[in-house]
């Protein structure tokens, strides 16, 4: 054999590439849907990708702002605040209405789409306590 044991090693799988169960496990429809390449590929709509970033873009025009007008420490200390937000969250399996955070960004007196038709507690899919910390915890 002229290809030798160094090409061997070449062709095979290595270990960082194969996980416990990874390299053979299958597609979890439950937890995340069908699957449509096209989907992953494409936006649906030219404006889906504006849709999704609207938050990100809204806040870096608003830190602009405050930076221009207050100076560097400002958007800063809301950057910093955000962030300690983010870390304080219930269980998964809990409903979190995420009011602090809409109280630092100013849309606790506003009524959005997500406060009506986007509401968790009124979800027809509860999932159980125990998996979802499971898989939270990367156990399952």
């Amino acid at each position: 054999n002229s290809r030798g044991t160094s090409s061997l090693l070449k062709d095979s799988i290595s270990f960082t590439e194969a996980s416990a169960a990874g390299l053979f496990e299958g597609h979890d429809l439950l937890r995340r849907g069908f699957t449509s390449v096209k989907n992953e590929l494409l936006p649906s709509h030219p404006l889906e990708l504006t849709e999704k970033n609207f938050q990100l873009n809204q806040d870096k025009a608003n830190f602009a702002t405050l930076r221009n007008i207050q100076g560097i420490h400002a958007p800063l200390k809301l950057q910093m605040e955000f962030r300690a937000v983010k870390q304080v969250q219930r269980l998964p399996f809990l409903h979190s209405s995420n009011m602090a955070m809409d109280i630092l960004r100013g849309n606790d007196e506003s009524i959005g789409f997500e406060d009506i038709l986007n509401d968790p507690a009124q979800s027809e899919v509860m999932g159980e306590p125990h998996m979802m910390m499971e898989h939270k915890l990367g156990l399952l």
